[in-house]
């Protein structure tokens, strides 16, 4: 451990230490102030001798003359322990839930190890969340990274809480857990979250860490990374399914153009440092199944585009990165509909490693096929009456539009408590089917209209 008094310069959460050797990135700094404080840090950057340290915490009392850094020689690591579940943490992993300090049986580092490619096995087996838009037509399987993307002010956190609430595998001998890290949150929203898992039994089989808005901007860039250290521990080593939640991943993208805006980066898009896809996908490439391991992660990462824009840098680097996408919809949010899923613009790619027969139901693809395709042609007529009126389309048309109103009131509409079963949500979509003349059903298989929808038909 090695000691210096050269700081030469403070630039907002920067500390920069002149005449350093042998200090790598990443290291973890105590900085000892004047006044007798001492606050941790972590090396941003090191080159010609100048390491450039980002505190935790504020600046306030550090100068340039009394402050002291010690180089500690290692990362940032986290005390993990199964004794986690059903504890409330903080940003930087401390206690915030007035309960004893964790008896940590290992020590990991907080960026973990990257999975080898070919270690890696394919994510499968369904996940059930109880939200009918996600089981019945953007299946989340286990290993999977799905995110969500949202828009300012619609319900992404009330559907964030009912999924870590619902969310369970259905091989009943499978131990299931939630990891639910919160960044850059206000205090009413922490207060929610934690009354939310506490009430409904929730918190039993979860981990909580939680950043809020007034702490200091590079704990968000922590925050996830505690959280997924957490799962990987409890995965790989206690043979748990892990599910990993994150909102707002967007507050952790303005907190890493802040801190490269702080070091005078060379901003790239719209002033998100060029490297945010390789940092992004040192957080979703987390997620996985592992050959030989019985345990696995699968992760929910939500995000607010700003301005609704599916385009914005975060957005689009996300979609590049993760498996597809669940699309909240401020059209729907308007007519009252919770949650707002919008479902055309969904996508899971691995879906169909999570269905079928033995693992969900047999007809679980085409009914998912059928209902999108319905959806789909009623959005489509709704436009077209809207110009020519409704009285110019025909019998089959009219019938269409009524299907997508009623899809959304029955379908995608649930309540905030509302569990739904996979069986009761693919019952519901031949029960909405029951509306399309049988000669519409192209996508479904007529034996599977006889032993699954015909109860619903009205003969």
């Amino acid at each position: 451990m090695k000691e210096y008094k050269t700081v030469t310069q403070i630039a907002g959460p920067l500390v920069f230490v002149e005449g350093v050797s042998d200090v790598g990135y990443g290291e973890i700094v105590e900085i000892s102030l004047p006044s007798g404080e001492v606050k941790k840090g972590q090396v941003l950057e090191t080159s010609r001798g100048i390491a450039v340290v980002q505190v935790f915490g504020s600046t306030a009392g550090i100068n340039v003359t009394d402050t002291r850094v010690k180089f500690l020689g290692e990362t940032m690591k986290l005390g993990v322990s199964s004794e986690m579940l059903g504890r409330v943490f903080n940003g930087l992993g401390e206690p915030r839930d007035k309960g004893p300090a964790i008896i940590a049986e290992k020590r990991l580092d907080i960026n973990g190890a990257p999975i080898n490619p070919y270690a890696r096995d394919v994510p499968r087996d369904f996940i059930q969340t109880g939200i009918s838009t996600i089981d019945g037509l953007n299946t989340l399987v286990r290993g999977q990274k799905l995110p969500i993307f949202s828009g300012s002010g619609l319900p992404h956190n009330q559907l964030a809480v009912q999924i870590a609430r619902q969310a369970r595998v259905l091989s009943g001998t499978d131990q299931f857990a939630v990891v639910f890290a919160a960044v850059g949150i206000t205090n009413e929203e922490a207060l929610f979250f934690i009354r939310d898992f506490e009430k409904t039994g929730a918190l039993e089989r979860a981990v909580l860490f939680l950043n809020l808005a007034d702490d200091p901007s590079v704990e968000r860039l922590i925050t996830p990374r505690l959280a997924l250290t957490t799962a990987e521990f409890l995965a790989y080593e206690k043979d748990m399914h892990v599910l990993v939640i994150i909102t707002d991943m967007t507050n952790y993208c303005e907190a890493l153009r802040e801190i490269a805006a702080a070091r005078e980066e060379v901003p790239g898009r719209r002033g998100y440092p060029g490297y945010m896809y390789t940092d992004l996908s040192t957080i979703y490439e987390r997620a996985g199944r592992i050959k030989g391991k019985k345990g696995t992660v699968t992760q929910l990462s939500i995000l607010t585009m700003p301005g609704d824009d599916i385009t914005h840098p975060i957005a689009d680097l996300t979609g590049y990165i993760t498996e597809g996408q669940i699309v909240l919809g401020r059209d729907l949010h308007r007519k009252n509909i919770y949650p707002p899923v919008d479902v055309l613009p969904c996508l899971s790619r691995l879906m169909n490693l999570g269905i079928g027969k033995e693992r969900t139901r047999e007809d679980h693809r085409g009914v998912a096929d059928q209902l999108y395709a319905a959806y789909a042609t009623g959005r489509d007529l709704r436009s077209l009456a809207a110009v020519v009126g409704e009285e110019a389309l025909s019998a089959t048309d009219k019938t269409y539009l009524k299907f997508a109103d009623v899809f959304e009131e029955r379908f995608i509409k649930q309540g905030t408590h509302e569990d739904r079963s996979i069986e009761q949500t693919l019952d519901l979509g031949w029960e909405l089917m029951a509306m399309l003349p049988e000669s519409e059903l192209k996508r479904v298989k007529k034996e599977f209209i006889e032993k699954y929808g015909r109860k619903f038909r009205k003969n």
